[in-house]
């Protein structure tokens, strides 16, 4: 067990970074200053008249827009690794050096900060790689979606362009691809049309157009359907898999009792961030609607919630239920799945401190005791702090 007089160590300092919510944060900073500086470069010129030498001319046109683009993948990936998505780590990792190339080759001095971050941002994505370590899974609807989208794109792109002679304003398989697509989207500007004496290609530009619209309404179910679910879960009182995978160096609170509201209060006030476990639903529903507080509706002795909740990246976990024997049970299994943690449990009867100790916990309070102890110091010499230090301290 861990020492008495080691504190914790402080969330707020450097290693923030190394942290789920630091590297999510960094990534995204550099998402949205790629497509800042793209926006910025498209109205300025992208590239600057000492590096229009160097730079291809195809990639001068392109240099504006295509950063862009890569910033909003970015934020993209950003989502997945918010989830704590082993994908998303590596399509981050990857889209690094891309966005520092690109500032590189827009040769602008706006880039600069662009550059220098994404370099910055490389690093830390590998010194937290075992933190994102979950993997995708994807409901069959949403495979089912995704392979039916890119099916449609693909019998559009190929089947227009091999009928090219029966439409308008196809010459190339880019061509086909934009008819497609705008087909698709029911977005028809009008620029590429099929023969109006072919019907050919009459049918088949029906045919794309039902498919399409077919497709993306399957494909934005899919994507919208989950967005919906978690919002009903956390109503619920019910913590999201993403909320989940950003815990990191948080207080894990195990149980729901007399003390809960207080412990809530001030982790609040020390800005300190934390999850509940509770196995009762109407707590979590009322933690959540009326204080925001992050809950995880379920038994906390159970080793999945836990897990769940993170607890191998917990700072501290505080145990604090009005049973003893199921702090003792939680303390058990946290102290199983994390030997290395600052366990600290309340015992509703004094007699129980030494059994809670001899659990697990590295700290139990009574709170009856240390009420009384109080009372009665105040009342005779108003000064508690002997006392408080005589009841935390080891026996």
């Amino acid at each position: 067990m861990r020492d008495e007089t080691d504190g914790p160590p402080a969330p707020t300092d450097w290693r923030y970074l190394l942290t789920t919510r630091g590297t999510v944060g960094l990534a995204l900073a550099v998402a949205v200053l790629s497509i800042a500086t793209a926006f910025f470069n498209i109205g300025t010129g992208a590239v600057t008249a000492q590096g229009a030498p160097y730079v291809p001319e195809a990639v001068q046109e392109a240099a504006g827009f295509t950063g862009a683009l890569t910033g909003f993948v970015i934020v993209a990936s950003v989502l997945a690794l918010r989830r704590g998505l082993r994908a998303g780590w590596w399509a981050t990792l990857l889209l690094m050096p891309l966005t520092a190339a690109q500032g590189f080759l827009q040769s602008s001095p706006y880039s600069a900060p662009l550059i220098v971050l994404s370099l910055c941002t490389i690093p830390v994505l590998l010194l937290t790689r075992e933190r994102f370590d979950a993997s995708l899974s994807l409901a069959t609807t949403q495979l089912a979606a995704g392979a039916a989208l890119v099916a449609v794109q693909a019998y559009g792109t190929i089947g227009s362009y091999h009928l090219r002679e029966h439409f308008d304003g196809i010459d190339t398989i880019l061509d086909a691809f934009y008819f497609t697509l705008i087909t698709s989207s029911t977005v028809g500007y009008g620029d590429i049309t099929p023969n109006s004496a072919s019907t050919q290609g009459l049918l088949f530009t029906m045919s794309v157009l039902v498919l399409g619209v077919a497709s993306f309404g399957i494909a934005i179910g899919a994507l919208v359907g989950p967005a919906i679910q978690a919002r009903i879960s956390k109503t619920l009182g019910k913590m999201t898999d993403s909320q989940l995978q950003t815990l990191d160096d948080h207080v894990l609170v195990l149980g729901h009792g007399d003390l809960t509201e207080s412990i809530i209060d001030e982790l609040a006030d020390a800005g300190t961030p934390f999850a509940v476990v509770s196995r009762d639903p109407d707590v979590g529903e009322s933690l959540s609607l009326d204080e925001s507080v992050p809950v995880l509706s379920a038994n906390p002795s159970d080793e999945a919630p836990l897990e769940r909740a993170r607890v191998d990246r917990a700072l501290a976990i505080v145990v604090a239920t009005d049973d003893d024997a199921t702090d003792a049970l939680a303390i058990l299994t946290a102290r199983e799945l994390r030997p290395d943690a600052r366990i600290v449990a309340a015992a509703t009867d004094r007699e129980n401190v030494k059994k809670l100790k001899r659990a697990g916990a590295d700290s139990v309070i009574s709170p009856s005791q240390l009420g009384g102890h109080l009372l009665v110091k105040s009342a005779l010499d108003g000064d508690s702090t002997a006392i408080v230090d005589h009841i935390l301290r080891d026996e």
